[in-house]
């Protein structure tokens, strides 16, 4: 095996400022913080279930990963929950959980070196689809004047950066259902060229919505398992019958290490390496052979100074779809060779569903754990694995003492790619 450790240095030396993860917050149908999220998913608990926010009439799936529970007015003010849509607030409440567990706190001197980068694949949809409805049945004067905001891609960002004070860029990063990812990609090279010390970056969606519902499943990339909701997201399993909707945030608070040092904030992970690309090929099929999804996972690990040989541990995209499945499998084995059938492969969606925009980032909280913990969630449902070769880490959580790399993929519509690298510290 190749020597990670001094690839790394080599490449910090090459390329820019060490980035380190130093705080992380989650809100997902799991739970609504990181601990929550992670117990459940170590007990390979399942949060998708019958959906109950709206009529279901006529509604082909009627399952999905709803946030329940979730009470805006713990997070923010009456007036911020009352304008921002719940995507919105799903990023608010998943930064200020980041920020508290990274001890930031972000004053004048901090402020405009922080920034903020909100990923997410469909944005403030719900607030879209209401608008529209008021419009069309009570006329142009019911429109409230915050609907621009509440409507806007970037609300989330904007959130965020208006309550914890950042002055830094702050953006909205949309790539489907790699946006996540890409965010915190995006705040890896902002860190890295010298554009930011600290950047709150992540991803959140909320589109459990009858439309997106009724359009996801019309174009059967859903799960129609409406009578066993816990049974339906089934990656890598032979029975597999298509994704589940689900809602959902994950910010990382990510910071040049000399920055953190001097914070005296400790060192979660260190974000080593990114690649995206796009497969030009369809807008809801990857690539028949997964170029494009190589060619990320390759710019990842080329980024990250390392090989497929060092990877110890894939957090996959592992959708539940018959195409996605079998071509995630098909490039991990040509990136990592003979590497991916000694090491746990798992997907977390089994158990939160597909967030989406979200789904990047709450992988990439799921991975750190992993690497801190030794513990690797398991992908549940996987009854009959397509790749009996590879381990799936079916059903049960299983422990793996010696993880110190991971690799988290996302791959979304429109060709969209992305592959994060993390190290242990």
């Amino acid at each position: 095996m190749t020597d990670a450790g001094e690839r790394g240095d080599a490449r910090r030396g090459r390329d820019g400022r060490q980035v380190v993860v130093t705080g992380y917050g989650a809100v997902t149908p799991l739970g609504h913080s990181v601990d929550e999220t992670w117990t459940a998913m170590l007990a390979g608990r399942s949060g998708i279930d019958t959906v109950d926010a709206f009529d279901l009439t006529d509604l082909a799936v009627r399952i999905g990963g709803q946030v329940r529970g979730f009470t805006p007015d713990r997070y923010m003010p009456p007036m911020v929950s009352r304008r921002a849509d719940p995507y919105a607030q799903f990023a608010l409440a998943a930064a200020l959980e980041a920020c508290e567990h990274a001890g930031l706190v972000v004053d004048d001197r901090l402020a405009p070196r922080v920034a903020v980068i909100i990923g997410s694949g469909y944005g403030p949809v719900g607030s879209i689809y209401r608008a529209a409805n008021i419009l069309r049945d009570k006329g142009p004067r019911a429109i409230v004047p915050f609907t621009q905001v509440t409507t806007a891609m970037d609300s989330a960002a904007g959130e965020i950066s208006l309550r914890i004070g950042t002055q830094g860029p702050s953006r909205a990063q949309s790539t489907a259902c790699a946006s996540g990812a890409d965010a915190v990609g995006a705040g890896m090279r902002m860190i890295s060229h010298g554009e930011a010390d600290i950047v709150l970056a992540g991803g959140a969606d909320a589109c459990v919505t009858a439309v997106d519902l009724a359009g996801s499943g019309n174009a059967r990339a859903l799960s129609r398992r409406n009578d066993d909701p816990a049974a339906a997201c089934r990656p890598f399993d032979a029975r597999r019958d298509g994704f589940v909707m689900s809602e959902g945030a994950a910010v990382v608070v990510l910071e040049a290490a000399e920055v953190a040092d001097r914070r005296g904030a400790a060192a979660l992970a260190e974000l080593i390496g990114y690649g995206a690309t796009s497969d030009a090929h369809h807008w809801t099929a990857p690539h028949p052979e997964g170029r494009g999804a190589c060619r990320a996972v390759e710019a990842a690990l080329r980024d990250a100074g390392i090989t497929g040989a060092d990877v110890d541990y894939v957090n996959a995209h592992g959708t539940g779809t018959l195409l996605n499945d079998a071509i995630e499998a098909t490039v991990l084995r040509k990136v990592l060779g003979d590497r991916v059938t000694r090491i746990p492969v798992s997907s977390t969606k089994s158990m939160t569903g597909h967030m989406i925009g979200a789904a990047g980032a709450v992988e990439l909280v799921a991975s750190i754990q992993a690497l801190r913990t030794g513990d690797v969630p398991p992908t549940i449902n996987c009854d009959e694995p397509i790749d009996p070769d590879i381990n799936f880490v079916p059903h049960r959580t299983q422990r793996h003492e010696h993880i110190r790399i991971a690799l988290s993929n996302s791959f979304g519509f429109g060709g969209h790619n992305a592959a994060l690298v993390v190290r242990a510290v």
